[in-house]
């Protein structure tokens, strides 16, 4: 009997613990790493729903046409063969979860309910309430706890990654990480490991993601040599309350379910929202697009919103709009109940409720967008067969170009191309879960030697170093707070590499970024305790983010172009002739360099997205007919 393999998760979300569960059912030993209790995740955040072509309405919906509608809302920027795989494992991926308890939404026949999202016409979202993420994380985590007692899963909640320890030959042989609480570190042997570690929202400082979402693990990898796929694309979402401390995600389920945003056609309109007639309304995107309305893709709503508010004409001339579910209630015609609008979306308009201190079912929310996701993230690999059809066994599928290391979830860039679809991340991570630990169980049979048997030295070795390097920044006592140059990197990627990007701003910041990284090393830490210390882990966060942000500025400058969520007023137009291709960003201590990777269309050629707008289109039909040559004349 072969002995048992040991392959190292880092990250508690969906992603991992798919993997995980996965890795586990094959008789693998698995280690995983959670920054905080896995039920904590991120992925515990998600409120819309999951997508899948399941077609219980009958509205002709398949595999096929969920994947042209990833690849659309991606504007052709997805390799294909992956979103393939990922839209026909949808269904199966719905029906395995509602196996496992998931308490989804039914209709009144008992089958599942399913409502539209973002960029499509169909009802092709599987939802539970307004917490979708909630009750998927907790029950995968039921399962992998089945594998707790059996011995198969070790938990190390309350660990922090610090690096990939490489052998010789380049291959990954294992982890180094740091325990939270006592802060020891330490050195962590393993066959394989799959980081699935979300994405990097707090590099924008307000985001929708959680004070966790540092995209610190990214980083790492990335500057200990693992490609960078996509870092330019990143998703603001259009609908959050903006608050001092983060951005509090409403979710595009609240449009799929009917919301509609609009703004005063007097901004200045003093009224009460709800007393404002139709005739006094202007719903903008439904104007722009009588078709998908509310619900076009994100980057799409995400700049009408920002226009709108650029020009003066949000709310009190402010950086609001509102987003309306009134017109929902009986009272106003509309066809819920109170009680069946909360079982629809109870959860998001808690959260609303609560720090508005305004009941959104009697009167419109008031938000704006914030960024949201990343659709850029470590390069992992897929292969077929000689006929195009996937090659589920093989070793490659969703490994990094280190050998032994893979990557699932935000954390990677593989299925969203340029801007993701509402409601496919969560599939993503279940998928892409899936797909790295049949990754992961391949590699393993092709070992010649266990990755535990690594020399003692090298793993003793690792410990080492990064023990010294945590001593050293213990030490620091320099003139810089880390939590103000934070405020500063937040500031100066979102007013510049934000909604709106312009290749002079992005210039400057670029040599801002080396000024901050440079400040990073001359940090007062505030405190040099030995147990729970938080200030010494946020500084290195802040300087894995800085690098990280040095990627995201540099893939904006490089890309001559606008794509889905990367809009630049210099270059307004999509260039498929120059650009149909990933930017892959590589380290160096001078700053990132950069290659660049056809894309796999094989299955649908590129073609002008099916809406009736685009960007250009936003900003002619908002800001003038002569804006952009205004900008470039200036610019």
């Amino acid at each position: 009997m072969a002995a048992q393999r040991t392959v190292v998760v880092v990250g508690g979300g969906l992603a991992g613990l798919m993997t995980t569960m996965k890795l586990a059912e094959a008789g693998n030993k698995v280690k995983l790493f959670s920054l905080v209790p896995v039920k904590r995740s991120h992925s515990v955040c998600a409120q819309g729903g999951i997508n899948g072509a399941v077609n219980l309405r009958g509205e002709g919906d398949s595999p096929y046409l969920h994947f042209e509608d990833t690849i659309t809302g991606g504007d052709f920027l997805n390799h294909q063969p992956p979103v393939m795989r990922m839209a026909e494992r949808a269904p199966a991926m719905i029906y395995l979860l509602d196996r496992m308890g998931v308490p989804f939404n039914r209709t009144s026949e008992g089958m599942l309910s399913f409502r539209r999202f973002g960029g499509t016409l169909l009802h092709r979202t599987a939802y539970a309430g307004a917490t979708t993420g909630q009750q998927l994380l907790y029950a995968l985590d039921e399962q992998v706890r089945r594998f707790e007692t059996t011995g198969n899963v070790e938990k190390y909640e309350g660990w922090e990654f610090l690096g990939v320890i490489k052998d010789s030959d380049g291959a990954c042989r294992g982890i180094t990480a740091q325990n939270l609480r006592t802060m020891e570190v330490e050195a962590f042997a393993s066959d394989a490991t799959v980081i699935c570690t979300g994405g990097n929202g707090l590099i924008f400082g307000l985001s929708t993601n959680s004070i966790i979402n540092t995209g610190s693990p990214v980083s790492i990898c990335y500057q200990q040599g693992v490609h960078y796929g996509n870092p330019e694309m990143v998703q603001i979402h259009p609908t959050a309350i903006p608050g001092e401390d983060k951005c509090r995600l409403i979710s595009e389920s609240v449009r799929g379910e009917g919301g509609r945003i609009w703004v005063p056609r007097d901004p200045m309109d003093s009224r009460k929202a709800v007393e404002i007639p139709e005739a006094d309304r202007w719903y903008v995107c439904e104007e722009m697009d009588p078709v998908y309305k509310n619900l076009l893709s994100r980057d799409i709503v995400s700049f009408i919103i920002y226009c709108v508010c650029r020009t003066g004409k949000g709310i009190k001339g402010g950086q609001q709009v509102y987003l309306d579910i009134t017109q929902l209630h009986k009272d106003r015609g509309g066809p819920y109940t109170r009680d069946q609008i909360n079982d629809k979306l109870e959860g998001v308009l808690e959260i609303y409720e609560k720090f508005m201190r305004e009941d959104p079912i009697e009167m419109p929310m008031r938000i704006y967008p914030a960024v949201h996701y990343t659709m850029g993230g470590l390069w992992v690999d897929y292969e077929l067969n000689g006929d195009g059809s996937w090659a589920v066994d093989s070793h490659r599928n969703q490994m990094t170009n280190i050998p032994g290391l893979y990557a699932a979830g935000e954390c990677e860039f593989q299925y969203h191309g340029a801007n993701r679809l509402g409601a496919n991340a969560l599939l993503s991570c279940l998928v892409g879960g899936e797909i790295a630990a049949q990754g992961v169980s391949s590699y393993l049979k092709s070992m010649a030697t266990s990755g535990e048997a690594a020399p003692s030295a090298l793993i003793s070795e690792a410990k080492r170093d990064k023990q010294a390097e945590y001593n050293d920044l213990k030490k620091s006592n320099g003139i810089e707070n880390p939590y103000r140059l934070h405020a500063e990197l937040g500031n100066l990627m979102w007013n510049n590499c934000g909604i709106w990007r312009v290749q002079k701003d992005l210039l400057t910041t670029k040599t801002k970024l080396d000024d901050l990284a440079a400040r990073a090393k001359q940090c007062n830490l505030l405190d040099d305790g030995g147990w729970s210390n938080q200030a010494v882990p946020f500084t290195r966060a802040l300087t894995h983010m800085i690098e990280n942000a040095k990627a995201i500025v540099g893939g904006a400058i490089v890309r001559d172009e606008s794509r889905g969520a990367h809009f630049k007023m210099d270059t307004p137009d999509r260039d498929d002739t120059g650009w149909l291709r990933t930017t892959l960003a590589t380290y160096t201590p001078q700053g990132p360099t950069f290659s660049f990777e056809p894309i796999d269309t094989r299955y649908i050629a590129p073609r002008p997205r099916k809406y009736k707008i685009n960007q250009i289109k936003i900003v002619k039909e908002i800001m003038g007919e002569d804006y952009l040559k205004s900008l470039s004349s200036t610019d």
